[in-house]
């Protein structure tokens, strides 16, 4: 039986204010704009011309979303975030954490801490951003706000969490990071990666790395989690079943398995995480038999990236690095091909939005970094 969030949430304490939930999406290619400066509500958020391979109409996502029983902010963002330095951390070197690099500047935002929040609206490397998560869908996302900010709506469509912006008072599902409800429908945020990592492995790699602190202005059990918990993997984050109603099933795989996802404008693909990370290069299509893509391994933050293969030129692994066409010394995050935009996702929750996405991969039993 499908049941509301607030259901889901009660008997979780929070003084001061109401619990949990959380997610949000992007663009086509892994380029980067400048930002602004927040000032409030202010302009719309920037948004691309490219926009991405939508298998819905808007009107049917807005007729499928669900109120997810906390109310508009119910949920509240995190408007004025504060850091110290990674390396001071008092945390498990195994808790994941979702890392951003803008501008020369590195940060990290525990998961335990956006599973209460969802939204983070922040400045990373001079740029106004806003970084998301949803604990339903299992997707971590980042994107330019201009000058607004993004707080949670209190509804979801396929599970996953719709935000809005304080400028206009538009829906924005974070995973499709398309508009689908108010005066920005149809418009695309512009967006950019998020690592879903762990605080050891980013530390490790951006060692004066800034890590976002408990001191949020809200009283939470940050360290109480009412889905279950990653490290170990259990509850919600494990089980084959969703607590919402998908908006479309896969036949096979995991529900919770994760997929590395990417989407263009003309479709979609996912690369089964778990496969990626044994064997390094795994290839696919946008959609069946649509253009070559490639995905690559960085094991030593448990990721990976995608990237567009029009040549189909090949690619290896050549110890931490890889060789593209028989020139080596490249790192999975700077391949001299077009990387596009892509994210882990639960496979129930990309597969719901992409019903025509190529798969690629083994189907594996649900688990990050595992």
């Amino acid at each position: 039986m499908y049941r509301t969030r607030r259901a889901a949430l009660a008997g979780i304490a929070a003084v001061g204010g109401a619990s949990l939930t959380g997610c949000l999406g992007g663009r086509a290619t892994d380029s980067v704009t400048g930002g602004a400066e927040d000032t409030g509500a202010g302009a719309p958020p920037p948004t691309v011309d490219a926009g991405y391979h939508l298998a819905y109409e808007a009107d049917t996502l807005v007729s499928e979303s669900l109120d997810g029983g906390v109310g508009k902010d119910g949920i509240p963002s995190v408007d004025d975030p504060a850091f110290r330095p990674i390396a001071e951390a008092d945390m498990a070197g195994n808790e994941p954490v979702f890392g951003v690099v803008r501008g020369g500047e590195a940060k990290a935002y525990p998961r335990r801490i956006l599973s209460h929040h969802e939204i983070v609206n922040d400045e990373v490397g001079g740029e106004s951003v806003a970084i998301t998560y949803c604990p339903l869908t299992g997707t971590a996302q980042g994107f330019r706000r201009g000058d607004t900010t993004f707080g949670v709506s209190g509804r979801l469509v396929n599970s996953n969490l719709i935000m809005y912006d304080r400028a206009t008072d538009s829906w924005w599902p974070q995973m499709l990071a398309t508009g689908v409800d108010g005066s920005m429908a149809d418009e695309t945020l512009d967006e950019f990666r998020v690592v879903w990592t762990t605080a050891g492995e980013w530390a490790t790699r951006h060692p004066d790395a800034s890590l976002m602190t408990e001191e949020t202005g809200y009283v939470r059990r940050y360290d109480s989690d009412p889905y279950g918990s990653y490290a170990p993997l259990s509850g919600y984050y494990v089980r084959d079943g969703t607590r919402f109603p998908p908006l479309a099933s896969p036949e096979d795989g995991h529900a919770k398995s994760v997929v590395i996802g990417a989407r263009t404008a003309t479709g979609a693909v996912a690369f089964d995480k778990t496969t990626l990370l044994s064997e390094r290069v795994l290839t696919g299509t946008v959609g069946e038999g649509g253009p070559a893509v490639i995905a690559v391994a960085d094991p030593a933050l448990s990721t990976g990236y995608v990237y567009r293969n029009p040549d189909e030129v090949a690619v290896e692994p050549d110890g931490d690095e890889y060789r593209v066409d028989g020139e080596g010394g490249f790192e999975a995050a700077d391949l001299p091909l077009e990387r596009l935009l892509a994210f882990d996702a639960m496979w129930f929750a990309w597969y719901g939005f992409y019903p025509d996405t190529a798969f690629v991969g083994e189907h594996t039993r649900a688990g990050y970094g595992e």
